[in-house]
């Protein structure tokens, strides 16, 4: 199989949520999920020139947190914009967790985009808030560079990575997941399978392509 050759004017690559309070021994701590900063930094230094970043940045108090409203990590409520998984307290304005990890290459990342700071708006993805009408910009900005293709990496792959492609497709981008650079939550889901299964299903229905860094050429 050919290599997909990375056009360095029109493809960029997006780090999502490369945080440390989602990584081991953080507040919602992902398995493994430091392993995805040397797999990004590889790449960064490779095909990519061009590259983004997503930031999880909340208030305390957040509507996403259990703790606000006194229920177990990982169970539902509904809110106005629809149903919310409740997590645990993470990336909290200004903490340790929530700063991009310390051994991320940043010198390609030309914006970063916090999501996730109003306090009663979750947010997955890197174009829209979760009430999927309040924008974060990102979409206008990567069509005033000229950007056509996106390569979604980072933190989690059934959750943030899931939305940002999704919401990518439908605005217009050739978009893939690069898998070994992302990994998942894994949540087990009402249908018995789980949220990765969930999330890869309909990504591809979408048009959404997951690949390898091997890949890429």
């Amino acid at each position: 199989m050919s290599p997909l050759i990375v056009n360095p004017a029109t493809d960029i690559l997006g780090a999502v949520d490369v945080q440390p309070t989602f990584m081991p021994g953080g507040e919602l701590a992902v398995a493994d999920g430091a392993a995805v900063v040397p797999a990004i930094n590889r790449l960064l230094a490779g095909p990519f020139r061009h590259a983004f970043a997503t930031q999880d940045w909340h208030p305390p108090g957040h509507i996403s947190f259990a703790s606000t409203h006194g229920r177990p990590p990982f169970s539902e409520i509904d809110v106005p914009y629809g149903r919310q998984t409740l997590w645990p307290d993470h990336a909290l304005q200004g903490s340790a967790g929530a700063r991009l990890h310390a051994d991320l290459d940043q010198g390609r990342i030309e914006v970063v985009v916090r999501k996730g700071f109003h306090p009663d708006i979750d947010s997955y993805s890197a174009f829209f808030e979760n009430d999927r009408r309040t924008a974060t910009g990102l979409h206008g900005w990567l069509r005033a560079r000229g950007f056509r293709r996106l390569f979604l990496v980072g933190l989690a792959t059934d959750f943030c990575v899931a939305w940002s492609a999704e919401d990518a497709v439908a605005l217009g981008y050739e978009t893939y997941v690069i898998e070994d650079a992302c990994r998942g939550i894994g949540l087990a889901g009402a249908d018995g399978g789980s949220t990765l299964e969930a999330a890869r299903a309909r990504l591809t229905a979408r048009g959404v392509r997951f690949i390898r860094g091997a890949d890429l050429g």
